[in-house]
């Protein structure tokens, strides 16, 4: 029975026709079915960049004459001691990979040596700083050292 165009029980001659089932493709899982109705992710990335965006990094603080001063006394104390690889906490300005500025970190553990040709202090598990980054060196091995 064809119903007249416009009514809206045109499609009643197909209502009671079985699924079709393919007869060269196996049916798809239904796991498999449901992922092409999963939501699509246009703005991809998106929510870790306004993260990235949103992260705080300081600037890189100047040091005082004094300051520069007692780093330098102390990296003098810590070279007459190396042999002893004394155990020391440095702290220092770490840049930001992705962005401008970065932040103060302190490491601590035994110092393994000063390279005076790289400027670098390198500790003993191998973690490696920048002399001109160092903010403040602190260890017992200063104890003995008072006027520093």
């Amino acid at each position: 029975m064809n119903a007249p165009a416009g009514n809206p029980h045109k499609y009643d001659d197909m209502i009671g026709l079985g699924h079709h089932i393919s007869r060269t493709h196996p049916p798809m899982a239904r796991i498999k079915r449901a992922a092409q109705f999963a939501p699509f992710d246009a703005l991809a990335g998106f929510g870790a960049a306004i993260k990235e965006a949103e992260r705080e990094t300081g600037e890189k603080k100047e040091l005082s004459e004094d300051e520069i001063y007692m780093i330098n006394a102390r990296l003098a104390v810590i070279q007459h001691h190396i042999k002893e690889q004394p155990n020391i906490a440095v702290t220092y300005f770490l840049p930001d990979n992705k962005k401008a500025g970065g932040r103060y970190v302190t490491v601590s553990g035994n110092i393994r040596k000063l390279d005076g040709t790289g400027h670098q202090i390198i500790m003993a598990d191998g973690t490696s700083i920048p002399i001109d980054d160092v903010r403040f060196i602190e260890g017992r091995l200063f104890d003995a050292y008072e006027q520093y």
